[in-house]
């Protein structure tokens, strides 16, 4: 018996889901009867475990221990359960929160959890339905919980699911970061080497989450920006994209007072099958037609989406030279247009200028006073490959700044955080609330900016004129190059790393910062930074999430026009220098 049928005669022992005990029992007959699809497809579910990282689990459903299923979740559920316990202390009574989506086995695997963290001792609070990632996040916080569990894969393909996971108390509500993702995937191998998931201590003493928790998220995020005179009259159409936003979304712009939007019906409602769209991610082509098409029938004056579990935003507005007569903004428009709100609020608030001074107006003499530290100084923060416009804007309103590796793991924890976010659609407005990614949040605060330049006539395509320019003229474009072999990736970066360009679109390359080496006090990472002579910037990483090299492109030009220029030039360059590496 091959090593992969044993492995899966094991799996079946101590699988509890009918519906993956009899897809694997079916394999195994095809395997044993000399199917060589069969075989090929049990050696890929056994071939390793899906690992347990700085993103919890994430991969697709199915019978496996390199896939997500009621085992693997098991196991996660029974290692995050022994961490919380040695971390609260033997005399604790630790509490972990638990919320879902609306995919497939998000439900199951979220109660199973539930059980396992009351088996061994947790007090475990379950959402009382499926809600919104940024809900989970916040009560994590708002709870004063140890930890936080969401189930949801985010906007991957329908057949995924995931397991993320948010520490409580020092951590204050981020998401898991070295080394705390090694310390809970070693206690998870510890029971996933027992093989026996039955075995795991499970409770039905499980609490549901009290409403006032949502009711909670709705009036702090209501609070964010609350609708401006000019709302009335404002037309906009909303998609969900088949996720669970639009419940939550509702009752706060209710609360805020902005005027009801105009829905894409056929993707309002949660469905796991996402049967509208290829792939329910609204940075992908053709995911957004169906909303640009509603907002054309109703004359709206922008578009807003959220991907499946609510914690990106898309933005689009009308423009007559685009496919279709809409546009979609890309991640980097979005979080300057944010950045720039934060940054506006952060100086009014006078929160730059006292952050500055210190304690210099505190009472009594130098040598009088207890020594104390300094707040952090009131900052904005996004991923090193995001676009670097958020850092003139920060010293234009005399903020700090923080570049940070990628993901709100990373983001969340720069000091003085008042905004940020990431080129993916990921946008943190309300850090003192939510300390992740929260579409929910930076869609009213979206909703705010375009009611504000309505009540004096703008639009947003006016603001973005506007913004270009106070702060100039920047442009971004990314390259993707997807293999088959990873180990091509790997010569690429090599070769990159043997010999640097000297010329990149016929500018000379002045810097190259390596980050396996350590640069900025960023944690080591597998990614070149390029420096240009007129200020142009290539970041060059492997992806984290697919079997990609990811290049990422940077330019600020003279006008426009010259910012076109200059990023076009720059990408055929840089598809060049790639294509004679690899």
């Amino acid at each position: 018996m091959s090593g992969s049928l044993e492995q899966a005669h094991a799996w079946l022992a101590q699988d509890p889901d009918p519906h993956t005990r009899a897809e694997l029992a079916e394999l195994i007959s095809s395997a044993e009867g000399g199917d060589a699809a069969a075989e090929a497809d049990l050696d890929d579910r056994f071939a390793g475990r899906l690992a347990f990282g700085t993103a919890g689990l994430r991969g697709r459903l199915g019978a496996g221990s390199n896939r997500m299923n009621r085992v693997l979740v098991a196991q996660a559920a029974a290692g995050l359960a022994a961490y919380v316990r040695e971390r609260a202390g033997a005399d604790a009574e630790p509490t972990v929160v638990i919320g879902y989506d609306g995919r497939r086995n998000s439900d199951v695997f979220a109660r199973d959890s539930a059980e396992i963290f009351a088996g061994a001792g947790i007090r475990a609070l379950l959402l009382p339905r499926l809600l919104p990632t940024p809900v989970l996040a916040f009560a994590v916080r708002h709870l004063g919980a140890d930890a936080g569990v969401m189930v949801t894969a985010s906007h991957n393909p329908p057949n995924d699911n995931g397991y993320k996971v948010y520490l409580g108390g020092a951590e204050d509500g981020a998401q898991i970061v070295p080394p705390a993702d090694a310390d809970i995937a070693a206690r998870i191998q510890r029971v996933a080497d027992e093989a026996d998931a039955p075995a795991i201590p499970r409770s039905a003493g499980y609490e549901t989450a009290p409403e006032s928790v949502i009711d909670a998220y709705v009036a702090a995020t209501a609070a964010v920006a609350p609708a401006p005179p000019g709302a009335e009259g404002l037309s906009w159409a909303y998609t969900a994209m088949h996720g669970v936003g639009w419940e939550t979304l509702e009752r706060i712009l209710d609360a805020a007072g902005y005027p009801a939007p105009t829905l894409v019906e056929a993707q309002i409602a949660p469905d796991g099958a996402f049967p509208t769209v290829a792939f329910p991610n609204p940075e992908e082509p053709g995911a957004m037609d169906l909303a640009f098409e509603t907002a054309r029938q109703s004359g709206a004056e922008l578009v807003i989406a959220n991907d499946p579990d609510a914690d990106r935003l898309a933005v689009a507005l009308p423009d007559e030279t685009a496919d279709g007569g809409w546009r979609r903004l890309t991640g980097n428009e979005i979080g300057l247009l944010l950045g720039w709100r934060a940054a506006q609020l952060a100086s009014l608030s006078g929160g730059a200028k006292a952050a500055a001074e210190g304690s210099d107006e505190a009472e009594g003499s130098e040598d009088d006073r207890e020594p104390q530290d300094a707040a952090p100084k009131p900052s904005l923060a996004c991923s090193l490959v995001s676009s670097p416009g958020l850092q003139t804007i920060a010293e234009h309103y005399g903020l700090d700044f923080h570049a940070t590796l990628t993901g709100f793991k990373w983001i969340s924890r720069a000091p003085g955080m008042v905004f940020g976010f990431e080129e993916a659609l990921g946008y943190l407005v309300n850090p003192e609330t939510v300390r992740d990614k929260d579409g929910i949040s930076a869609a009213i605060a979206m909703l705010g900016l375009v009611a504000d330049a309505r009540g004096r006539g703008a639009t947003l395509g006016d603001l973005l004129h506007e913004f270009e320019q106070i702060f100039g003229f920047f442009a971004s474009d990314q390259i993707s190059v997807r293999v088959d072999d990873l180990s091509i990736i790997g010569r690429i970066m090599a070769g990159l790393r043997e010999q640097h360009p000297s010329h990149l679109a016929d500018i000379p390359v002045t810097r190259v910062d390596d980050l396996l080496e350590g640069v900025d006090d960023l944690p080591p990472g597998d990614v070149l930074r390029l420096w240009l002579e007129d200020g142009s910037r290539v970041i060059v990483r492997p992806s984290g999430t697919e079997p990609k090299l990811k290049a990422y492109l940077d330019v600020r030009g003279d006008s426009a026009d010259d910012a076109r220029a200059r990023i076009g030039a720059l990408a055929a360059s840089v598809r060049t220098l790639l294509d004679d590496h690899s």
